[in-house]
């Protein structure tokens, strides 16, 4: 039969454990240090690092006292020990010294220290432009809530459990260093790529940090990321299947027919972005490949009218999306005629 002190013992590990990286299950329930402590935390659109700062400060009180929970549960089994007391002492007097003259001396407030420049005159004022900045409904953000990369327009945030690693935009390069795949669920058709980036500044009062994220959201993060980014020898970063489907439509198509059309004919701007001048003309084709063939896709008569862009993404969104290896042998309804066609049955105008 178990010990008493043996089952709090184990009860109180996993309890500890769980409290301070957090399951879903203990977020669902509400047993996070920002949920418990809200009222006095505040509001983190509202006030991104004063919310972090006294975010960071009470995780630090609140974990440094489970030694002294689990002391006062074992108080009989082992009185004669007062390291949680000393641990506890030492917690509160570190986040005493962080709080003096309006938390100057915590570890967020010094980061910004660091990045006081004309028109700002103290951290506070820098502060105030990350609230602002923050409160952007365009910032990029992604991640566990241990480990969450913010982008802002001017800044590059990695937000973890006692600590807010920084970066200006305009005094940093990005670096590639490495991909892993993850197979994340038995549902997930495909592995998960997870990318790591080193941050680096040129400010050598920024230390550099590394941050992950999944490569579907790598090309999101490239488009809010004004500064470079580098990749390292042998990453290979692995496009999303939208991407890889493009890219292969687009070797395909460019191996058929061309389509020439008729002398003074103008092209007109693609109907499905606007942007660029149709380029492809759904032409017959792929009756030289076979009769089995023949019969399923039709002829179709319309002008052109779409790029090669948007009618790759109106073919891909015709597909079962739980099915990719079907793709490029299905046949689909041309956009405006509904006509059949297949991929051998678009030419790219010449």
């Amino acid at each position: 039969m178990e010990s008493p002190e043996l089952t709090f013992t184990l009860a109180y590990l996993v309890f500890s454990l769980c409290f301070v990286f957090t399951p879903n299950e203990f977020r669902s329930a509400g047993l996070t240090v920002q949920n418990l402590f809200s009222s006095w935390l505040g509001s983190e659109d509202v006030g991104f690092i004063q919310y972090h700062v006294r975010r960071t400060s009470i995780t630090v009180l609140v974990h440094s006292a489970l030694p002294l929970g689990y002391y006062m549960g074992m108080s009989i089994a082992a009185p004669e020990k007062n390291l949680g007391y000393i641990h506890q002492l030492a917690s509160w007097t570190l986040v005493i010294y962080w709080s003096r003259h309006h938390w100057h001396n915590h570890p967020i407030s010094r980061a910004l220290q660091a990045h006081i420049q004309p028109p700002h005159s103290s951290w506070g004022s820098v502060a105030s432009s990350v609230n602002t900045e923050f409160r952007r409904i365009d910032k990029f953000a992604t991640g566990a809530p241990g480990a969450r990369v913010i982008v802002t327009d001017s800044w590059v945030f990695k937000v973890t459990t006692y600590y807010i690693h920084m970066a200006l935009q305009n005094e940093c390069h990005v670096t590639v260093t490495e991909s892993r795949q993850h197979q994340l669920s038995p549902d997930s058709p495909s592995p998960t790529q997870i990318l790591t980036l080193r941050v680096d500044s040129i400010n050598p009062a920024a230390r550099p940090f590394d941050i992950r994220l999944n490569s579907t959201e790598y090309a999101e993060l490239r488009e809010k990321l004004h500064a470079p980014i580098r990749n390292s020898p042998n990453v290979v970063i692995h496009q999303t299947m939208s991407e890889l489907f493009l890219e292969t439509f687009r070797a395909q198509v460019e191996l058929n027919q061309p389509y020439t059309p008729p002398s003074g004919q103008e092209m007109e701007p693609c109907i499905g972005c606007m942007q660029v001048p149709a380029g492809t003309k759904l032409v017959r084709l792929c009756h030289t490949e076979g009769a089995e063939n023949e019969s399923e896709c039709q002829q179709c008569f319309c002008r052109p009218m779409w790029c090669l862009s948007c009618l790759c993404r109106w073919f891909a969104s015709r597909q079962d999306q739980q099915r990719p290896e079907t793709w490029l042998s299905s046949r689909v309804p041309c956009p405006t005629c509904r006509a059949k066609f297949c991929i051998l049955d678009i030419c790219v105008v010449h």
